[in-house]
């Protein structure tokens, strides 16, 4: 048996380097014996002056090798029942700009590589009648790309044992000591897949092997997921297993194409096949490593594999396999050239033929490898040049004549993906009688144009050009001066990373001025736009929604966010009607408004909620998807990422201003005829009420607003909301315009707070005979049936009736409990689901109980509850809707869009009360007599929230860590009457996705069910808000009417010395309580 490899030493400036660091790090991150004792072989090599150089002198040409085409052989399928298929799929493709699963990327119209891998398997198992074991060797960075793929497309695959070996993952090392390397800015960076080579130690470290082993596989194939051309063939393995060999490589024939890629070799001290890539190759031996007459042969990477002999190896070796070290140089943020630099230490899977003795090769036809690599490779494989045939295999098309045209794109203009797929955006050309294609410069291609023979293309301008359509034939065109794209070019802007742009649930929010910083909003949006690209997003295709609460600087931020959008490819605009769009009616313009083909992709939000607007104030900005909702974290955190590496971002900055206050659709072309873009103004109101009227009973509100005896007021606060109560009272249930006050909106919200609190709403507070603690005053006027207010963006509300305020969580459990109603409910056969954030009070779990709905706790973010609505639709599971939601900080909504919806909770309590009010002979069902009635049935569930705005953030994350540090002790601490039976930081374990959010509160659970909650919000824009829950359920009948304050008097006394709050910030005062 072979010995494995030996190479080149010098004299190495780290020989003293200790690998105890080194394994210290791995065995923290509970990675594999195997892989550890892999990785510090090829340390060992790295520190010991190896070099990986294997010298020309060292070895000699292969051998003639078995040419597959020539085997007569009849197949034996009994192999298949001890045969594994393995593909790798480990790779991000960083080297084609991509930051997810390689695999994941379209390669043949809308199938990706996993689309047709998955195909071929399915096909191969039909052709054979045999399920033939499939297996994937993720890595940690492709694994929950890859399983979310298969279960949102193959779940039948997705659902076998065995389908995913995880890559293991290594350190990447200070390229001047050797240490592990550190990136403060993001752990993971740290990191690195070790090659493919590391499928050995994988296969070990798993127990994949000896489970294998166990379940009778002797024969494993294995390929590249980027390499389609590599499929089970039953003749070859035939013809592996006839030969007994342990290892057999398929290699093709070496061409131009090929030379400076690895190629098969014999090692002269044993005459042992070896494997030589180019970084194993001296300068001086360039020549003869080119020389594909000499080296006649290279690898695929399609490797056949007796698995029982590959244990023998491996337990010879103590459980690994010692292989060739690959050094890499890079820098440990791989966005980031100035960042440390590192080395990264590979070995690839190949090599591993030395270390089997016997082991052999065959030579494949060029069909079954069909890589891609480089764009050159994409465009090739997207182009008419190639076709899939009924094995689902990608083949070179019949009318290319047997021969593949030559594409060279350049280099430096295409050698990322993305600028690639700017290239082609209006298609890909006709290949199939091309020969040769060279490309040097910007330019615009589509599937108009058919390239002939040999053709060149020129650009030396910075604007890209566009290549004629028609036929292009054996000529060389010079692009630089054509007629570019006038009002639609794009330009370039030089930018730089700016700390602080780390989106929460509820999008980026600073102080106005902090945005009107020099590229403080175009970094952001560049990098929402590059991270919705890379998440797979055509945003060519369909409507990009712009709108927003109408504070100060949204109209320059709309401005902006356009030119940045025709730069980034979007073809269509859908603008709110002076800019203003409502939060919930984004979701639901997204949701709902046509034609299908100008759907929206997404939307830009520019609001900061409920914080105060203006020069000096706040503002904000989100993005959400295609479903409604706001981005999911996956993608938010992909935004952040992009502003800590960004380098420049695109803008089309003659693209004319865009007059936002007249409804209409205008186009703009470009000034070669290639291409156009639509922006059209849309109604404000017209697409959310008509989804409401669709809802509820607009004719039994109707009547109960014309009642005599029933009044109301609804404060908009200056927000958002204003267009749209406007629209719904007035316009369709035609009450008087005074049922609206504040209705106008304005860009500071008329110096006002538009948050719907009893503090903050003061004026309608006091019209409805409160104060800011929800008491009772004295009145000299009559006071209103019914009240209610919205925040600046319209997605939050408040419910008050005639000197009565009705908390948010109370507003929750009586719409669930009222929720028939309500057509919508009722039509689709009554609620299934109610959800409510962890800090909301538990009434609404009362009603689930009682009316045998699902219920859910989850933490704060509307993001939760989408997951939930979306079960089904989305991730193929139960369905939870009709649905409904809510959150303590004045946040209600269902199903109907993804974003809690303020007045749709106006209308869900119009609704109830409309309901027991039906016979207007009779008196009048109040606000309060319904909130009584159920606390009644139910009991009650007294409730209050302290925030304390402001707070310096190094004390108010030093006073959580003290209390979440003390959990275990606190637990069975006795405090006052209360005894404490938990308390944790609370986690959430999504029954949807199976994701985990940890930190998301602070909890003490009384063993009376008492509760008492800290949470630090994420929606500030400056300071750190504390916010502080009281709660304690009263079942008894007599006990229903104390004043909030009276029967959470002994709570707020424990909850403010458990947190210490004065010490940690200086005051017990705060600043609202609702």
């Amino acid at each position: 048996m072979s010995s494995c490899p030996s190479f080149c030493s010098k004299p190495s400036l780290a020989s003293m380097t200790s690998f105890a660091p080194v394994k210290a790090k791995m065995e923290a991150e509970n990675i594999s014996p195997s892989a550890i004792s892999a990785f510090e072989s090829t340390f060992n090599s790295l520190v010991s002056g190896n070099t990986g150089i294997i010298p020309e002198s060292t070895i000699s040409p292969s051998p003639d090798l078995v040419h597959t085409e020539s085997i007569q052989i009849e197949s034996n399928t009994e192999l298949l029942k001890e045969t594994v298929v393995l593909k790798l799929n480990g790779g991000l493709g960083t080297g084609m700009g991509l930051d997810k699963a390689k695999s994941l990327l379209k390669v043949k119209g809308n199938d990706t590589f996993l689309d047709l891998t998955a195909k071929q398997v399915i096909k191969m198992r039909e052709t054979y009648g045999f399920k033939v074991k499939f297996m994937l060797m993720n890595s940690f960075s492709t694994s929950q790309d890859t399983l979310d793929f298969f279960e949102e497309n193959y779940p039948s695959l997705r659902g076998e044992d065995g389908l995913e070996m995880i890559q293991n993952k290594v350190p990447k090392l200070d390229a001047s000591t050797y240490m592990p390397a550190t990136c403060e800015s993001d752990s993971s960076n740290e990191w690195c897949p070790p090659g493919h080579g590391d499928l050995y130690a994988a296969l070990v470290g798993s127990g994949s092997l000896d489970s294998l082993l166990a379940d009778g596989f002797k024969y494993m194939f294995v390929s590249n997921s980027d390499n389609l051309g590599a499929t089970l063939d039953l003749s070859i393995l035939t013809h592996f297993a006839k030969e007994d060999a342990p290892f057999m490589m398929e290699c093709c024939t070496r061409t131009e194409n090929d030379k400076k890629g690895g190629h098969l070799a014999v090692r002269n001290s044993d005459k042992q096949l070896i494997l030589r890539e180019s970084a194993m190759c001296a300068d001086e031996d360039e020549d003869a490593f080119q020389d594909i007459t000499k080296h006649r042969f290279f690898n695929t990477n399609n490797l056949w594999i007796r698995l029982d002999k590959l244990k023998e190896i491996i337990d010879k070796f103590g459980g690994f396999i010692p292989l060739p070290m690959i050094k890499n140089n890079k820098t440990v943020n791989p966005k980031d050239d100035s960042s440390q630099k590192v080395v990264q230490l590979e070995t690839a899977m190949g090599a591993a033929i030395e270390c089997f003795q016997g082991a052999t090769a065959v030579v494949v036809p060029r069909t079954r490898f069909v890589p891609v690599k480089k764009c050159n490779d994409l465009m090739l494989l997207r182009s008419d040049a190639y076709v899939i045939n009924d094995q689902l295999i990608p083949e070179l098309n019949p009318l290319c004549g047997g021969k593949a045209p030559i594409i060279s794109l350049d280099s430096k203009k295409y050698k990322l993906v993305g600028n690639f797929e700017e290239a082609t955006v209006g298609g890909i050309p006709s290949l199939i009688n091309c020969n040769r294609l060279t490309i040097k410069g910007l330019v615009r291609m589509s599937k108009k144009t058919s390239f002939v023979g040999d053709v060149s293309i020129k650009n030396d301008s910075d604007e890209s050009k566009l290549v004629p359509t028609g036929e292009v034939k054996d000529t060389s065109v010079d692009l630089t001066d054509a007629t570019g794209l006038g009002q639609l070019k794009t330009s370039v802007v030089k930018s730089g990373p700016i700390s602080g742009q780390k989106p929460g649930t509820s999008g980026l929010r600073k102080k106005t001025k902090v945005f009107m910083q020099e590229h403080y909003l175009n970094n952001f949006v560049q990098a929402t736009f590059d991270a919705i690209k890379a998440s797979g997003t055509d945003v060519s295709e369909g409507s990009l929604l712009i709108g927003g609460d109408g504070r100060y600087f949204n109209p320059t931020a709309i401005q902006t966010i356009v030119k940045m959008g025709v730069a980034n490819g979007v073809k269509r605009f859908w603008i709110g009607e002076n800019g203003l769009l409502s939060t919930p009616a984004v979701s639901a313009i997204i949701r709902e408004r046509g034609p299908v083909w100008q759907k929206c992709f997404g939307a830009f939000i520019l609001t900061a909620s409920h914080n105060p607007g203006g020069p000096e104030e706040d503002f904000g900005i989100k993005y959400n998807c295609e479903n409604g909702g706001p981005a999911p974290e996956k993608l938010t955190n992909a935004i952040y990422e992009n502003t800590t590496t960004i380098k420049d971002y695109k803008i089309c900055a003659d693209f004319p201003e865009v007059d936002i206050a007249t409804v209409g659709s205008n186009t703009v072309e470009s000034a070669d005829g290639s291409t156009e873009v639509t922006v059209e103004i849309i109604s404000t109101t017209e697409a959310h009420v008509s989804l409401l009227k669709t809802i509820f009973d607009f004719g039994a509100i109707k009547a109960l607003l014309d009642r005599s005896d029933f009044t109301m007021i609804y404060d908009s606060m200056h927000g958002v909301n204003g267009p749209y109560a406007k629209a719904v009272l007035v316009d369709e249930l035609g009450q008087d315009v005074s049922t609206n006050m504040n209705a106008t909106p304005k860009d500071d919200f008329n110096g006002g707070h538009a948050d719907p609190n009893l503090t903050y709403a003061k004026e309608l507070v006091a019209i409805m005979g409160l104060n800011k603690k929800g008491e009772k005053i004295e009145v000299s006027s009559t006071v209103p049936s019914f009240g209610a207010a919205a925040d600046g963006d319209g997605d939050r509300n408040m419910i008050l009736g005639s000197q009565f305020f009705v908390t948010p969580s109370d507003s929750l459990a009586i719409i669930a409990a009222y929720a028939d109603v309500i057509p919508f409910f009722k039509a689709q056969g009554g609620l299934k689901g109610v959800a409510r954030s962890m800090p909301t009070s538990g009434a609404v779990d009362l009603v689930a109980k009682d009316l045998n709905f699902d219920l859910f706790e989850t933490p704060t973010g509307w993001k939760y509850f989408g997951n939930l609505m979306d079960s089904k639709d989305i991730y193929g599971g139960k369905d939870y809707t009709p649905f409904i939601c809510g959150e303590e900080s004045f946040g209600t909504g269902s199903n109907h869009v993804r974003e809690k919806d303020g007045i749709w909770a106006v209308l869900a309590w119009l609704s109830i009360i409309a309901s027991e009010n039906s016979d207007a002979s009779k008196p009048l069902v109040t606000v309060e007599d319904i909130v009584t009635n159920h606390w009644a049935k139910y009991g009650r569930n007294y409730y209050c929230r302290w925030d304390f705005e402001g707070m310096e953030s190094k004390g108010a994350n030093a006073m959580m860590d003290k209390m979440r540090g003390d959990t275990a002790a606190n637990t069975g601490k006795v405090v006052g009457k209360y005894t404490i039976a938990t308390a944790d930081d609370f986690t959430y374990v999504d029954p949807v996705d199976g994701s985990v959010s940890k930190k998301q509160g602070i909890r003490f659970l009384m063993s009376d069910g008492s509760r008492i909650i800290f949470r630090l919000s994420g929606t500030a824009g400056s300071g750190a808000t504390v916010r502080m829950y009281i709660e304690q359920y009263e079942p008894s009948k007599d006990k229903l009417g104390m004043a909030v304050s009276d029967a959470l008097k002994d709570l707020v006394e424990v909850a403010l010395s458990l947190c210490d709050i004065k010490t940690f910030c200086g005051t017990e005062t705060p600043t609202v309580i609702t």
